[in-house]
């Protein structure tokens, strides 16, 4: 399971309504990459795929792939509202490891090919 904490989820319902729709939906995703293993990515987007994983939060969806799901099953979505570093961030309780930029980790389940952060 994934849950979303109330600041993302108020941030999530105000983008949905500067974009004038109700099916906006937050994807995240894992991919390899990034200085630990794995990267963590999303995007906004209204549809979702058959085998994805979709969770709604009062309204708003919340989408996970497969491969996804396995390393960030249990994670928690955040909104930080900071000059530096603020945004979405993933409190991943599946990271072995994760970098100083907090946007690559490594998982239990292990990770990619590991490269520089930018």
């Amino acid at each position: 399971m994934i849950t979303v904490t109330n600041d993302a989820l108020k941030h999530l319902q105000q983008l949905r309504e500067r974009k004038h729709t109700n099916e906006l939906g937050l994807r995240v995703f894992v991919q390899p990459g990034g200085c630990s293993g794995f990267s963590y990515g999303m995007t906004l987007e209204d549809d979702s795929d058959d085998d994805d994983r979709v969770y709604n939060f009062d309204g708003v969806r919340v989408v996970v792939d497969p491969f996804s799901m396995q390393h960030i099953e249990g994670a928690e979505i955040d909104y930080v509202d900071a000059l530096m570093g603020g945004g979405f961030q993933v409190r991943n309780p599946n990271a072995a490891k994760s970098c100083a930029c907090g946007q690559s980790f490594d998982s239990v389940h292990g990770g990619g090919t590991a490269k520089p952060c930018s």
